[in-house]
């Protein structure tokens, strides 16, 4: 890769914007409301394109990638089985309840389903999930700077904190959104012509289905047995595992995305916030996952040409077929996807320690003004912990795999927590608390027997699976047990937390295009054809 001036430029534009869009906002944030929830202000589409973005971070840009090199077109599921599924329920059944009950996070809405030690559990462990994950953005950054200016891996990591760092303090919540709208056409208009790219140098799918290793070339003809797919992963991990345990687990109870549906103006705009994301996300793997596939198909021994690394397999492909001028909006594009993923999680973690941690325990009862600079100081913080967590991505030579490890221990148990508190009104308060804190030890007992072999699996990522099955099973066992020994909440505590007990938002007055049920059966049905497809 060997960028010239015009590509040092358009990044160097892009960073200035960046940090306009922070500057240009900061008169704007008067009030801890503006700072963390934008006001509940923002248009539905704006918010859907957010939500998205959120999850556009290295995590869905450089590791598909990654996990398409080391996977093959099996990495579509995390698409078309599992993202769909969940936005469109969230959308649907979920997000009236986070929105409707006026809560201004995650762990806020466990402390009124369940009570204020489920709600401290469950924020502790989302703030320290939220640290780790903004180091790997911060480490893919940080690789990145390596290769456009040779800088040490230290110094790379510090210069893209800072720059995160920056404009979240300054705008908040808002400035973090809009960037990620911006990311969101940087992505596409980047990545779209190394797709169409790749593809004509193996000679379109045909070409690609014949380079591909064995097993390579299919989503779902080869799920059925674990040894005849790279994952190593049969039907039920897959099915279970990641299209119900890991997949409705994220989109539905990670604050980093909900986040941004809080941001909505009204309900109607809310629930159209992960609707509106599922479109565009449908057909993402065409810009991420078939660069991995094209390394892969370009070179079956990828160790050669990635560096013994399958997180190179974007920037190697950037490097290969992109000229100068077109290098700098891949780049532009790739740098884009990783500050907005770290921005993702700081926003995320300096509400959740600021509202349920902070004044909750630590010093309530003071006014606004204090709590918003403890937002700005609580970024500050969890962007110098996100450089001391960067180093631990180095262990893994596949960022999914690692992420993937994080949310089988986070969500994985999280969402049998709200699944029985959302639809059982029977479940009592000390339950929630028991089943998530059994869930998450059950998670670190299974990660510690699989790393010192005492169990084994074919892939990391097949460990990943049965490890958010195991802490799930465990999590929502526990809850049933301790809840058949305690004694229920009173049913009108419940209203609005409880979906027998909550009045359905009417939607028979809007027109039937912006129903969110009409917009869920369209995007199941449009997926459905490209599951078809891409057998």
């Amino acid at each position: 890769m060997q960028p010239h001036f015009v590509d040092y430029l358009i990044i160097a534009i892009y960073f200035v914007f960046v940090l306009g869009i922070g500057f240009a906002l900061r008169g704007r944030m008067k009030t801890s409301e503006d700072f963390f929830l934008s006001g509940r202000s923002i248009p539905g589409w704006i918010t859907g394109l957010a939500f998205m973005s959120a999850n556009l971070g290295a995590l869905e840009v450089m590791g598909h990638a990654a996990n398409a090199a080391k996977y093959g077109m099996f990495v579509n599921q995390f698409y078309w089985l599992a993202a769909m599924l969940a936005m469109c329920f969230v959308g649907v059944f979920m997000m009236p309840f986070y929105y409707g009950s006026k809560v201004r996070s995650v762990p806020e809405f466990l402390r009124k389903r369940y009570d204020e030690k489920t709600r401290t559990l469950n924020a502790i462990s989302f703030a320290v999930m939220t640290l780790l994950v903004s180091g790997v953005d911060l480490y893919a950054m940080a690789i990145l700077f390596q290769r456009l200016l040779n800088w040490p891996f230290w110094a790379s990591v510090v210069a893209s904190a800072l720059v995160v760092a920056v404009y979240i303090y300054l705008g908040g919540l808002t400035s973090s959104i809009y960037n990620e709208v911006l990311q969101f056409f940087l992505i596409v208009f980047g990545f779209l012509p190394l797709a169409i790219l790749g593809l004509k140098a193996v000679g379109g799918f045909a070409g690609l289905n014949a380079k591909l290793p064995p097993g390579y070339a299919h989503t779902w003809a080869n799920i059925w047995h674990a040894s005849d797919n790279p994952m190593g992963i049969n039907w039920f991990g897959t099915i279970f595992g990641l299209g119900f345990v890991l997949s409705f687990g994220y989109w539905c109870t990670d604050f980093l995305v909900i986040q941004r549906g809080l941001a909505a103006k009204d309900m109607a705009a809310a629930q159209r916030t992960p609707l509106i994301a599922a479109v565009p996300k449908m057909f993402f793997p065409l810009l991420v996952v078939l660069p991995g596939l094209v390394a892969i198909a370009l070179d079956p021994t990828t160790k050669l040409m990635l560096g013994g690394r399958y997180d190179n397999a974007l920037p190697a492909m950037l490097g290969r077929f992109y000229p100068s001028g077109l290098l700098g909006i891949g780049l532009t594009a790739l740098m884009a996807s990783f500050m907005s993923g770290m921005a993702g999680n700081v926003t995320a973690f300096n509400t959740v320690w600021t509202f349920d941690i902070y004044q909750t325990h630590i010093n309530p009862g003071k006014p606004d003004h204090h709590y918003l600079t403890m937002g700005r100081l609580a970024t500050v913080f969890a962007v110098i912990v996100g450089i001391g967590t960067a180093f631990i991505v180095l262990r893994f030579n596949n960022l999914m795999d690692y992420l993937q490890l994080l949310f089988a221990f986070f969500n994985a148990p999280l969402f049998g927590t709200f699944l029985l508190g959302m639809f059982w009104k029977r479940t009592s308060a000390h339950s929630g608390f028991w089943g998530l804190l059994c869930g998450i030890m059950a998670a670190a007992a299974h990660y510690t027997l699989y790393h010192f072999h005492y169990i084994h699996y074919p892939s990391d990522m097949a460990a990943n699976f049965y490890q958010a099955i195991w802490a799930f099973v465990v999590c929502f066992s526990v809850t049933v047990l301790v809840t058949l020994f305690t004694e229920p909440r009173k049913e009108e505590e419940l209203v609005g937390l409880v979906y027998s007990l909550t009045p359905r938002p009417k939607t028979s007055d809007l027109p039937w295009y912006e129903r969110p049920g009409v917009w869920a059966i369209g995007i199941l049905a449009l997926c459905a054809v490209l599951n078809v497809i891409f057998w």
